[in-house]
């Protein structure tokens, strides 16, 4: 894959920004809430958005990288259930809750006062049958629950990278086996935030090489897709058919994804080679 992204700037930033609140959680993170030209938006240490609302439409994925990262569905047919590790505002814990009812969802985060704001701020529904909130180390919950879901999505971050404990080889070794016998991890990284390269590395060691790269709409962010039980190929054919049905149905650039995912890794002329 083709280097040279830049890091995403802060989306609420300059004329027009208005502070909402900011406040100091338990941990000594500081998390702020500002908007902008009818976007809400949750930053955690620094400037960098966490997590974005806009207010006319609560229930979309206003970051380009929360939908890149949704496309995991190229990659299963039929999941069940979807594992997440880190919160923000619970935008895509919302989307998956609101648009695809067959899905059940637990997110972990390890900071209550994040959860407090998804829930007062962000618009994310309570607890029911369908979602579950979580409150803990997200590296240690993963490994506490192996075959537990048939997707995993990491977005956890602490001042603008990953924490140590989800960068590990053991975490990402324990996020394999967190997966059930066909899966995918779906990992957001900023490319020029330090440990990248390692924490990559130590990814694709752990689902032995079954990683693909897809760039977000903005430059800056990287998703990762460790997958494990799949075929070496993927069919275009297949992935084609299967990216029209849930551009179709969710409203997500899919066809845009299966693009990118071509021109970004080894693939040839009859499928994507995994």
């Amino acid at each position: 894959m083709g280097r040279g992204f830049k890091r995403q700037g802060p989306a609420a930033r300059g004329r027009g920004l208005r502070h909402i609140h900011r406040w100091r959680a338990g941990s000594g993170d500081l998390l702020d809430l500002s908007e902008k030209d009818g976007v809400r938006s949750l930053h955690l240490g620094d400037e960098q958005v966490q997590s974005a609302m806009r207010l006319a439409s609560p229930d979309d994925l206003e970051l380009g990288y929360t939908r890149a990262m949704m496309a995991f569905l190229l990659f299963l047919a039929q999941p069940r259930d979807i594992l997440m590790v880190g919160l923000g505002g619970g935008s895509i814990a919302k989307f998956v809750h609101t648009r695809m009812p067959e899905l059940r969802s637990t997110a972990v985060e390890i900071l209550p006062e994040v959860v407090a704001a998804a829930r007062c701020f962000f618009r994310l529904p309570p607890d029911d049958e369908r979602l579950r909130v979580v409150v803990a180390e997200g590296g240690a919950y993963v490994a506490e629950h192996p075959g537990s879901c048939d997707a995993l999505l990491l977005d956890g971050f602490s001042e603008g990278v990953h924490p140590e404990s989800l960068a590990t080889a053991a975490f990402f070794e324990a996020a394999r086996a967190a997966l059930r016998e066909r899966g995918v991890l779906s990992v957001n990284y900023i490319e020029q935030d330090r440990g990248f390269e390692a924490s990559l590395t130590r990814m694709e060691a752990a689902f032995g090489g079954h990683v693909v790269l897809l760039p977000a709409e903005q430059q800056g962010n990287v998703i990762a897709f460790g997958l494990k039980g799949l075929p070496a190929r993927l069919r275009w054919e297949d992935l084609r058919e299967r990216a029209e049905a849930l551009e179709a149905r969710l409203g997500l650039g899919f066809m845009r994804f299966l693009a990118a995912l071509r021109r970004c890794n080894r693939c040839s002329e009859r499928g994507l080679d995994v």
